[in-house]
Order: structure tokens, then sequence, then C-alpha cells
């Protein structure tokens, strides 16, 4: 039972930087908390008591993997934003907190502490997959809820009060084997993966299981490690030479830049096709986004889908912060309002203590069913993960647009 295996967690806690993120930054010695003074207060809320709901969230806002971070807080801001301006939840205001963890499991428990002591009762968050690990291990001690957009190892939902809004890293290699066996988008294809990661890895793993599945021939696996990723030359030559009609690249966009940069100075143009991790690789600084034109990754998000609640989410976070929001932000933008049915279903209120709220979600989440801007009819199994349809974007004019 989930529960009883979050148990186990205090004494195995996975060291892996693996995330639906980046691979980013090793751990350091430093212990300061990193909350952030970027935050969003309310005033109380209506009715007879001045209490209010206490979210936070944490995630690498400096560093390597800051774009994830960022993305998540600004999402969830959005999302607090609307709550409160319509009501609160169950009459009551949110005010919210972010926390810097810099993808680093100590410097994590130090964010998570620093929200505990100002009165955080739902994380969303964290935001990577080794800091919610970590941070897994201390909130199921208190029961804390805590609902990670981005967290995809499998470990990062074991605790009972944890889950999840994206793919967990083995459904994202099945289902992108499946969009792309339906899609007949390719039947010859090469994978290139980092074998010192356990996020780049565990993708691989169950995209070359149901490749078989999906009458896709794996006719090249290449691999390199976090100490040999500034030059593919050899392992694309051999993609090259394998006539492969599609390149599988589960792993970080930070690497996939220079794949594409060296596979363009060679001449090898086959499809390209990522997976979450790749999201972000339009905002890396000085590279040239042409390198990307045609670029597919797998996603439960596309901006430029046309229903009404994603142009609402799109156009007040590109009004609020200058920017096409990525998957990152709206997987938070929907843990958000996830909280919010959830805690609406149990009648829940703030005066609460923090087990008797995450008793409440949790049991809650077992029949939730909600329709979201990352997917329909998303539900939970026992494990804390989400099941969806997945989608696809693919790279237009230095924009992602839906490849559907």
């Amino acid at each position: 039972m989930k529960r009883l295996l979050s148990l186990v967690l205090t004494g195995a806690m996975a060291v892996s930087l693996a995330a639906c993120g980046s691979s980013g930054s090793g751990s350091t010695a430093s212990t300061t908390a990193a909350a952030s003074g970027d935050k969003t207060e309310t005033a109380a809320a209506s009715g007879s008591s001045d209490a209010t709901w206490k979210f936070g969230s944490q995630g690498p806002l400096t560093g390597g993997a800051a774009v994830y971070g960022t993305a998540v807080v600004n999402g969830t801001k959005v999302a607090v934003d609307e709550i409160n301006a319509a009501g609160g939840i169950n009459g009551y205001q949110i005010e919210f907190q972010s926390a810097d963890d810099e993808h680093d499991q100590e410097k994590a428990i130090n964010a998570y502490n620093s929200l505990k002591d100002w009165g955080m009762q739902v994380l969303i968050g964290p935001t990577t997959s080794a800091p919610t690990i970590a941070v897994g291990s201390e909130a199921v001690n208190d029961n804390l809820f805590m609902i990670t957009p981005s967290g995809s190892a499998v470990d990062c939902t074991k605790p009972a009060n944890a889950y999840r809004v994206c793919f967990s890293d083995p459904a994202q290699g099945a289902k992108s084997a499946q969009y792309i066996g339906e899609h007949k988008l390719a039947t010859k294809v090469a994978v290139l993966y980092d074998s010192s990661d356990v996020y780049s890895s565990g993708i691989y793993e169950s995209f070359v299981a149901e490749a078989a599945n999906q009458g896709i021939e794996v006719v090249d696996t290449e691999q390199f490690t976090a100490d040999s990723k500034t030059d593919f030359s050899t392992q694309l030559q051999k993609m090259q030479a394998s006539g492969a009609e599609l390149a599988f690249l589960p792993f970080y966009y930070t690497e996939a830049a220079l794949v594409l940069k060296q596979a363009d100075s060679m001449g090898f143009k086959p499809v390209f096709f990522g997976v979450d991790g790749m999201d972000g690789i339009l905002d890396l600084d000085n590279f040239d986004t042409s390198l990307a034109e045609g670029l597919m990754l797998l996603t439960p998000f596309s901006a430029d889908a046309d229903d009404d609640a994603t142009k609402n989410f799109v156009a007040k976070y590109e009004e609020a912060y200058g920017s096409t929001p990525i998957q990152f932000a709206a997987d938070a933008y929907d843990a958000v309002y996830i909280v919010k049915a959830a805690a609406e279903a149990a009648n829940l209120t703030p005066d609460k203590s923090v087990d008797e709220i995450g008793t409440a979600l949790e049991e809650q989440m077992k029949s939730l069913k909600y329709d979201g801007i990352t997917g329909a009819e998303m539900t939970w199994d026992d494990n804390g993960d989400v099941d969806k349809e997945p989608k696809a974007v693919v790279i237009k004019d230095g924009v992602y647009v839906s490849a559907e």
C-alpha cells in the first residue's frame, strides 16, 4: 500500500537528479534556506474567520534549471490570483509563497522547512524529481499534502501524501512510443539517452519495451553520461548510418541543443522527438532556434490549443510575464485547481490542521476526476500517478504548435 511504502523513504532517499526538468546542478554543502521574497498575499476571506489558505511552492528559481522552477511559480500565481478573484476556496482566500531549492536535495529540505515555518498547508511542488523525493521523506511525517507539477521519477509519489500532474518517467517512454506508432511517424528509430541519469534511462527503457508493440524497430541505441555530454559526433554518425527515420532524445534541452547543432553540421536530419525535459529549448540563451525547426516533443499541454480554458491561461500568463507558458507552468496551474476541487469536495476550511487537510485531500484524490488544460478527465491511481491522454507539439517558425 502506498502509505506503507512511503515509510521506507527516509532511509532510501534517491540521489538521482532525474526530473521532469533539468539535470541541473549537483548537491552542495550549503544549508541556507532560500525562501523567495516574491509572494502573493491576500486580504482575509469573507466569512466569520480571518483564516486563509497557505499554499507553498518550491523549485529551482536560480541556476541551470531555473526556467522550470520559474514557470511553476508563475503558473501557480496565475491560478491563485484567479481563484482569489472568484472568491477563494470555500470562501477563503489563498496566500502564496515560493522558495528556491536550486534543484538540490539538501536545499530542498531547507526550502520546505522555511515554507512550513511560514505556515504552509499545501505544497505545489517541488518542481524537479530529486528535490521532490527528498521533500517527500519529510512531508510524509507531517502528512502535508504535496502535488508536484513536474517531478517525474517513480519514487516522487511513493509517500501517501504525494501526487503528480505530469507523466511518470515510465509513462513518458511508453506514451512516446505509442504516439509515434499510432501517428505513423516512423518505423525505424534510433535512440540517444543519458545512461547516467535515472530520468533519461527510465524513459528509454519503457520506450523500447513499448516500441515492439507499436511495430517500431529500434535500429540503433546510443548513450552518453554526465561526464561526456558535449561531443555527440560519434553517436550521431552511428545513428545516421543506421537509416533511422526518427531520433528519440529522452533528455534535457541543454544537451539537446548541442545534439541538434552537431546533427545539423553533419547533415543528419531525421525527425527529432523529445519528452518534457525538452520543453524550454526555445528559451535557451544563445541557441539558434532555427535548428529546432520540426522538433517534436510529447507533452500534455499545447499553448496554441483553441479551447477557452487554455486561451484564458495563456493570455493571462503572457500579460503577467511577457512570455508564452511552457508545460511546467500549465501543470502548476492545473495543480492548484486540482487542490481546489478536492478541497471543495471535502468541504475543507483552512482552520483545520495540516494533518487533517492532508488526510481529507488524499481521500478525495481516490475518486477525483478533473478536466484541466493539461488533460481531460484526469484521474489518479493508488500510487499518486495521473492518467490522461498525451499530446505532442512541434516547433514551427520558432514557436510550439500542436502536432495534431
